[in-house]
């Protein structure tokens, strides 16, 4: 079967994964690009869930600040090795994760961390699963998954911190 150049730029596009990947998963999925992009998630999830038991202790924090001044994230996000951290996709998702600290006001990394009894709604307390600022239709779970995916290290957010002036 031959997958068309723009069926795999399609899939590219939704993705962001390699175009072999693309071509790949195009052929799995045979020729369906809904398919071919469902294919790609669960693989990333599953490199994600192979990484996730490695040491994480290389990484970076990242300072958002937004334009008013009024309000501001840190958030230290952590990589297997200091080759990785500085690459421009970790570096991206660090900025990227502090700013969705900044604007959504999250209380805790995971749901395990929410306090037994606490009435508190976990896809609003919850950093991981709340939905990205930049794509509403993926969580932000999803989004360190296709990060590690593509740069083959196991990615953890350690810890954010959230500042609001007058509050």
């Amino acid at each position: 079967m031959r997958v068309s150049t723009k069926a795999i730029k399609e899939v590219r596009g939704r993705t962001k994964a390699g175009i072999l990947e693309c071509k790949d998963a195009l052929l799995e999925a045979g020729g369906d690009i809904e398919k071919a992009v469902k294919v790609l998630k669960c693989r990333g999830r599953a490199i994600a869930g192979k990484k996730a038991e490695r040491i994480a202790n290389e990484g970076v924090i990242e300072a958002y600040v937004h334009h008013t001044g009024r309000v501001g994230a840190l958030v230290e996000l952590n990589c297997e090795t200091d080759f990785v951290a500085r690459t421009d996709e970790f570096r991206q998702l660090a900025h990227d994760l502090a700013m969705q600290v900044a604007a959504t006001s999250p209380q805790f990394i995971t749901a395990a961390e929410i306090p037994a009894g606490a009435e508190l709604e976990p896809q609003e307390a919850c950093l991981l699963l709340q939905p990205f600022i930049k794509e509403f239709d993926k969580t932000v779970e999803e989004i360190i998954a296709e990060t590690i995916a593509k740069v083959g290290e196991n990615i953890k957010v350690r810890q954010f911190a959230r500042f609001e002036l007058g509050c």
